[in-house]
This record gives C-alpha cells, sequence and structure tokens, in this order.
C-alpha cells in the first residue's frame, strides 16, 4: 500500500467529510443516483479516474469487497487513483466508498427500495415509462443544480441584465432550448434573438461588439454550427457564455463563462440531444429569473404588457366558437 494511501487510511475522516457533523459513514447513494455522479464528473476526470468510477457504479457489490489494492488491480489503475476517485466521488477516502458500496449490496440483496432505473425496454407498459422518465428527469436537474458554478452563473447574468443584445446559437433539441431562452429574454423587454441556422448565426455574430452576449447551447460542447458562431462573437469582443454537458469541450475555448449540465444517461429510445434538454432548460430558468431580478423596474411592466397583449387570446380560447 503506498504512502499516500496509508496517510489518508490513518487520517480517518477528513475536511470536507460525507455523513455530517456524527462523523460517521455517508449514507449509501442510490445505484441511479451514484452512476448519475459518476455521468456528470467523468468529463473532469483522467481516463484512470474513469474506469474506478464506472467500475463502482456498474458493480457496486463486486467492488465493496475489494481492498483499495484489489480495485486499483480490477481497473489497471494505482491506490492513490482510487482515492483520489472516491474523494472526487463526494467520500474522503476509498474505506468511505467500500462501507457505502457494502450498505448499497446489502439493500440490493435484500430487495428493499428497489431503484428505478431509466433502461426503457421497448415492451415496458407505459405506468413503468412515466416512472423512469420522471426519475430520470428529478436526477437530471439535481445533478444540475449540485454542479452548477453560481459565480459563473452570476457573471452570466449580470451581463446579460445590461447587454445591448443577445444571440443564442443552438441546433436540433439544443435549438429549442436556445428559443425557450430568446422567448423569455424578449418577454421582459430585452432584445433577443436565436438562431438555429449555422449561415445566419455567423452572419449575425459578426455584427456582435462588446456589450453584447452570444450564448452557445450545446450538450456534446462539439458541435461545430454552434462553435463557429460564439467564435466570431468572441473574437467581436461580445461577452460569450457556453451551455454544455461537457466542460473541457472545444466550443468552452470561446466561453468567458462555461455553465455546466448533468450528462445525462442516453439510451437507444432517448439519445442524450433529447434528454439534456431538462439540465438545460434548468439552466436558461436561472438565467431568466436571474436577469428578471437584477432588472425588476423593467423587467415587471414589460411582462405585464406581454402578458395582456395576449390575454385577449386567451379568453377567446376559453370562450371557444
Amino acid at each position: 500500500m503506498t504512502h499516500e494511501v496509508k496517510e489518508i487510511f490513518a487520517g480517518g475522516r477528513g475536511p470536507g467529510a460525507a455523513g455530517g457533523p456524527g462523523g460517521g459513514a455517508p449514507a449509501p447513494p442510490a445505484p441511479a443516483a451514484l452512476a448519475a455522479k459518476v455521468r456528470t464528473l467523468a468529463p473532469s476526470m483522467t481516463r484512470s479516474m474513469q474506469r474506478v468510477a464506472e467500475a463502482v457504479a456498474d458493480d457496486p457489490a463486486g467492488c465493496a469487497a475489494l481492498t483499495v489494492t484489489g480495485l486499483a488491480e480490477l481497473t489497471g489503475t494505482s491506490e492513490a487513483t482510487v482515492v483520489r476517485t472516491a474523494r472526487l466521488l463526494g467520500y474522503p477516502g476509498y474505506r468511505d466508498l467500500r462501507l457505502a458500496l457494502a450498505g448499497l449490496a446489502a439493500q440490493q440483496q435484500s430487495g428493499r427500495a428497489p431503484a428505478i432505473t431509466t433502461d426503457i425496454a421497448v415492451d415496458d407498459p407505459i405506468a413503468d415509462v412515466v416512472a423512469k422518465l420522471a426519475y430520470d428527469e428529478q436526477q437530471t436537474l439535481a445533478d444540475t443544480a449540485a454542479g452548477l458554478d453560481t459565480v459563473q452563473l452570476a457573471a452570466a447574468v449580470t451581463a446579460l441584465a445590461g447587454a445591448r443584445r443577445t444571440d443564442v446559437y443552438g441546433v436540433g433539441a439544443s435549438g429549442l432550448v436556445a428559443q425557450d431562452l430568446t422567448q423569455k429574454l424578449l418577454r421582459i423587454g430585452l432584445l433577443a434573438h436565436a438562431h438555429s441556422d449555422p449561415h445566419l448565426a455567423v452572419t449575425n455574430a459578426v455584427q456582435l461588439r462588446p456589450g453584447d452576449v452570444a450564448i452557445a447551447v450545446t450538450h456534446s460542447g462539439s458541435t461545430g454550427d454552434v462553435i463557429e458562431p460564439l467564435r466570431v462573437a468572441f473574437e467581436r469582443g461580445a461577452t460569450t457564455v457556453a451551455v454544455t454537458g461537457r466542460p473541457d469541450s472545444p466550443v468552452t475555448q470561446y466561453a468567458d463563462h462555461v455553465l455546466t449540465t448533468s450528462t445525462a444517461r442516453e439510451s437507444e429510445l432517448r439519445p442524450a440531444a433529447m434528454s439534456s434538454r431538462t439540465g438545460q432548460l434548468l439552466v436558461v430558468d436561472c438565467l431568466f429569473v436571474g436577469v428578471a431580478q437584477r432588472t425588476y423596474e423593467s423587467a415587471a411592466p414589460a411582462l405585464a404588457a406581454s402578458y395582456e397583449a395576449l390575454a385577449h387570446r386567451h379568453r377567446a380560447a376559453r370562450r371557444g366558437p
């Protein structure tokens, strides 16, 4: 056992330890919750740490039976890497993670409180589909909220609140999120445009200047049609924001502020481009509410005016033909 690992084991619970003031081991996480945490943190891990994290998420019972040396050998890594991974997942050391995994394994074997899996089969009853999707959406929201950098968020809100103009870029499912944000900003009296056509996005980005804001929405962070206009906006001096599930992706090279969403679990029936919208929409709502707070004196009357302008249409719909 290496000196670093011995030191961690001997030191017991250190700063940032989970489990609260009592100093006990952290409560065993639900399987889907641990898997979601692994997915969210994976982009910031080294490849060797990813192997450790994936192993404990895929087989908590098997990993609970392994020593730190055993898990290192299983994953082809080092003991120090195993301990660093445990810390990144929220545990002060491997001992704490192993205790949590053992409790989780016992829970699974007893059949108590079975976790809802987000794997949807073709022949699943519709009630199971609803339950699985609801759980997955809740977990995505929780993971996104937990991982969102509020300093970066506040800086983006400040830029939006004072912007002369805001351009938002997104294609496919992310394009729908871009439209949602611009609609919200327009209703509180701000000038905003959503661009899903890459040519229009670039030609509009050329017109941006300092004091303007450009936002790129891309789950993968590698969509060229979104990166290009953000790059142009960045070079023109606009404040740039990236909303992405990959904090180390190419789009972040041109972002002054990066807002990270949960890396949603994808399946054959629900690809990541669709499931990622849940986290993206949460970030959009946070941006909008933050801007509305900063500009309340003008935002409140503008929102009321937009509502009143459409009120007669809602009344007519209620009356019917």
